[in-house]
């Protein structure tokens, strides 16, 4: 589905709406010295930086969307205005039918959001009764709240460590607890930002495992913002790349690598040694005996992965094939790089 088609999805149909968003911050600017000091608290000299610039991009309910970016991109500011922390300078969001700036509280109740580093869970108390309380203030009933510790528990493993102060548990363990508070009111979206930081590799794919079971079988929106491109590929469809505040791609995987990557290449080992020339479309990268790598030809004679496995076949008598992709972490490089190059100074 293209851009344009996601954006003119019906309001119905999409969980989150975002609609050519801008945020500016105004600062200002100090000068060294007491006398710049005294300037800045007299007559400040304001200066504007705009972190956030005509955005716009859609999220289908029970979709799970990726949102990119190096440091400074803007999807943090992104994520503010959606969860009501923030005003946008212009432009518009809903969630779930509520614009969060407008109407916070119940904004609050309709999303589940969790920042890496940061903690929804009372630091003193055992980890039992900071679930007690969230169930409390958000009104779940008994037969619920039970149902749904269940599930978390079997997903999570969190009855291991129920009765341990926050304060003294280990990141991974406090990030199952917060992921698990955030849903614990059963909200339609989830924010997540950075959720798994930190984490050892076990507690990361029990983290992945939640969110696939939230999408999948609990139909939730989910928007994820991290920087490990393993959770990218093994979570996401689609991706949101932004940089300097604006849009680069939002597409899918197969879009982005494209776009940016090097290319796919394919390596084939054939019965014997043939040097027949490979077919239209593609081009002997390397050739070592009965072992040929072959990639893309580039320009209008290109051809996509599936057909070119399918010439190869027919060209050659192959005893093994395998298709190797371009690394995720160098299509996003790439990715920045080009976003930088096409900036405005």
């Amino acid at each position: 589905m293209s851009t344009l088609d996601r954006l003119s999805r019906p309001a119905s149909e999409s969980a989150i709406e975002v609609r050519r968003l801008v945020k500016t911050f105004r600062t200002a600017r100090r000068s060294p010295g007491v006398r710049g000091a005294l300037r800045a608290l007299i007559a400040p000299e304001l200066e504007s930086k705009t972190a956030v610039d005509d955005v716009s991009f859609s999220v289908a309910t029970g979709e799970l969307l990726a949102l990119l970016g190096p440091n400074g991109a803007g999807k943090s500011t992104t994520i503010k205005v959606l969860t009501g922390i923030l005003t946008p300078t212009s432009g518009q969001a809903t969630v779930a039918g509520v614009v969060p700036y407008r109407e916070r509280e119940r904004n609050a109740r309709n999303i589940g959001a969790v920042f890496g580093q940061r903690t929804q869970l009372w630091w003193d108390l055992p980890a039992r009764e900071s679930f007690r309380i969230l169930r409390d203030i958000y009104g779940v009933a008994p037969g619920d709240y039970k149902a749904r510790m269940r599930e978390f528990d079997e997903l999570l493993e969190l009855c291991s460590f129920w009765d341990t102060r926050v304060r003294h548990l280990s990141l991974g363990q406090r990030v199952r607890c917060d992921l698990a508070a955030a849903l614990l009111h059963d909200p339609p979206v989830v924010v997540l930002d950075e959720p798994t930081i930190g984490m050892d590799v076990v507690a990361k794919e029990q983290v992945r495992e939640l969110l696939r079971h939230q999408v999948e079988r609990r139909g939730r929106t989910v928007l994820l913002t991290t920087h490990d491109m393993t959770e990218v590929e093994r979570l996401a469809e689609r991706v949101v790349l932004i940089n300097h505040g604006r849009i680069v791609l939002d597409g899918t995987l197969t879009e982005m690598r494209e776009r940016f990557g090097r290319g796919w290449r394919v390596h084939v080992t054939l019965t014997g040694p043939d040097e027949r020339p490979c077919p239209p479309g593609l081009t002997v990268l390397e050739r070592d005996g009965a072992r040929l790598v072959l990639g893309p030809t580039g320009g209008a004679d290109a051809v996509p992965t599936h057909q070119a496995l399918k010439r190869i076949i027919e060209r050659y008598e192959v005893m093994d094939i395998r298709v190797e992709e371009s690394d995720l972490e160098d299509v996003m490089r790439a990715a920045y790089r080009d976003a930088r190059q096409e900036s405005p100074a």
